[in-house]
């Protein structure tokens, strides 16, 4: 009886996500009426997705998230005693083109943004893999990059320091909620696509004219 009683209503809600909804309200009370009314609105299918999706985020490793393939990397740190200067007339003179990051190969892109009136750096990256995996080819490629960029921090120990990881992951903030349009394609897959796509549209052009 119980069993076709389920089949009738159709599936039993989450539990957890049920909790999850009441907490939600919970935390709210004090929220503006705004606030209050947006959530209302949305919670039922806010309740529907935690209950008929699969966990999008897990370990990226040592430190961090990852969906899919792609995994996240924010670092907050105290710039060194000039460091802000050094680091800006770099970023100027590079124009957002980072030939390094090329050669890394599983760079899907890179943040610096300099916080409280140049006190703080945040750095913010995607990227494709395992935060080890990644740190190492940083450490094996482009060196002088990273002791270039990195030594506006404070403390920065060296790429070549065997600490060098510590400080990184001592300094990072694993992102507490992080949306990916493609978290299955790496940046090689995107290259490739990319290139298909611009042979089909050259391809099309010929056979138009």
């Amino acid at each position: 009886m119980a069993s076709q009683k389920r089949a009738a209503t159709g599936p039993l809600p989450d539990e957890n996500a049920e909790q999850q909804a009441k907490q939600l309200r919970e935390v709210f009370a004090d929220a503006p009426d705004m606030a209050k009314r947006a959530l209302e609105n949305v919670l039922k299918d806010l309740v529907t997705q935690a209950t008929e999706a699969s966990p999008a985020m897990r370990s990226a490793g040592r430190i961090g998230s990852r969906q899919g393939t792609v995994s996240e990397l924010t670092i907050i740190v105290p710039f060194a005693p000039g460091g802000a200067e050094r680091l800006r007339a770099i970023l100027k003179l590079a124009k957002g083109n980072f030939v390094e990051a090329d050669r890394i190969g599983t760079v899907h892109d890179m943040r610096f943004v300099f916080l409280d009136n140049d006190t703080k750096l945040l750095f913010a990256t995607a990227y494709d893999g395992e935060w080890d995996a990644y740190i190492d080819d940083f450490a094996t490629k482009v060196p002088n990059y990273m002791d270039m960029l990195f030594s506006a921090g404070e403390d920065w120990p060296g790429i070549h320091d065997p600490s060098v990881k510590d400080w990184i992951a001592e300094r990072q903030v694993t992102a507490e909620g992080w949306y990916v349009a493609n978290p299955h394609l790496t940046v090689v897959d995107t290259r490739r696509l990319e290139r298909v796509g611009k042979a089909v549209d050259e391809f099309l052009d010929k056979v138009g004219d």
